[in-house]
């Protein structure tokens, strides 16, 4: 169990801050991504993943296609206008419908990103046969942002498990091959500036000939730590104007996330792609039910979203 006591007596009251004031909340102003969870199931287990992914952990099952077009069905009727289909996991590969869901989304016109390790669920005949179906009908419509923890061979390791490193090399240089448009996650877990950061990937990027801009916060995104046990301040609605930022910039303002829990009848919506196990962030089954208003009360939209400014979308 996580030792919590760095935050006693915080985000307990959706509405109000420990210190009795109102608390900040964002409104769903521009609808730009919809996230679908794949699965909780992955082919490796890191350390620190926000969303424990395993190759037993499935309390987040696999989404099907057919409820995937159920969703796409109420974007329509919504009219969100959301330019981006965005799939997590998990390893989003590991699901067989995998593709079959991009064609579904890259059909109806959307953009597509997909989340991965790109290691063997990628890399199987089958995955690497429809990625280039993709790829010859859709373009630049298709983009896979692969999860490189550091620039390093050694501290990417040290997150993902030894080897992981040169198999995540191995389906990038395909990738690479293939004319598959690529983007790139990272973490800022080591101390280095982000200068530092990004001058390490585009070492990296320019060795192995990948057209990825290691100086552009949307082809190569680092996330801060995640880590709910370190104290960071509520976000009250005095915080925009001190901070000089609106509530537009903050991730729940532009995007949900549909994921299926494992015993549910169907899929739930969520505010967010950070806190899929944090029930008081479920809006209910539809899109129609997630429209309303997010309460800033958790640690990570402090830390993460408002204090750090990061953005799940490419």
């Amino acid at each position: 169990m996580k030792d919590l006591a760095a935050n006693a007596g915080k985000f307990q009251d959706p509405f109000v801050t420990a210190a009795g004031d109102q608390r900040a909340s964002v409104a769903l102003t521009n609808p730009d991504t919809l996230w679908f969870n794949t699965g909780t199931l992955c082919n490796i287990e890191c350390v620190n993943c926000y969303i424990e992914s395993s190759p037993t952990n499935d309390r987040l099952v696999y989404i099907t296609a057919a409820e995937v077009r159920e969703y796409l069905d109420q974007l329509d009727a919504r009219n969100w206008n959301v330019r981006e289909i965005g799939f997590t996991g998990g390893e989003p590969f590991m699901n067989p419908d995998m593709i079959e869901m991009a064609r579904d989304c890259l059909e109806r016109g959307y953009e597509v990103l997909i989340l991965t390790n790109a290691m063997r669920p990628m890399m199987r005949k089958s995955v690497r046969a429809g990625l280039l179906e993709l790829q010859e009908a859709h373009g630049a419509k298709l983009t896979l942002r692969i999860s490189v923890d550091h620039w390093s061979e050694a501290r990417h390791d040290e997150e993902r498990g030894k080897n992981s490193f040169v198999k995540t090399l191995e389906g990038m240089d395909w990738l690479r091959d293939n004319g598959i448009q690529m983007a790139v996650a990272g973490r800022t877990v080591w101390g280095e500036t982000d200068a530092e950061s990004r001058q390490g990937y585009a070492a990296l990027f320019e060795a192995r000939g990948y057209q990825i801009d290691a100086t552009n916060p949307g082809q190569t995104v680092l996330f801060p730590e995640m880590d709910e046990t370190a104290e960071v301040p509520e976000i009250t609605t005095a915080c925009w104007g001190i901070l000089n930022k609106s509530p537009d910039d903050v991730m729940c303002a532009s995007s949900r996330m549909v994921v299926k829990r494992r015993g549910a009848e169907s899929p739930s919506v969520l505010a967010c792609t950070l806190l899929p196990y944090s029930p008081e962030f479920e809006l209910g089954t539809t899109l129609e039910e997630a429209e309303g208003s997010v309460q800033l009360n958790h640690p990570h939209c402090a830390k993460f979203c408002v204090l750090g400014g990061a953005s799940c979308s490419a």
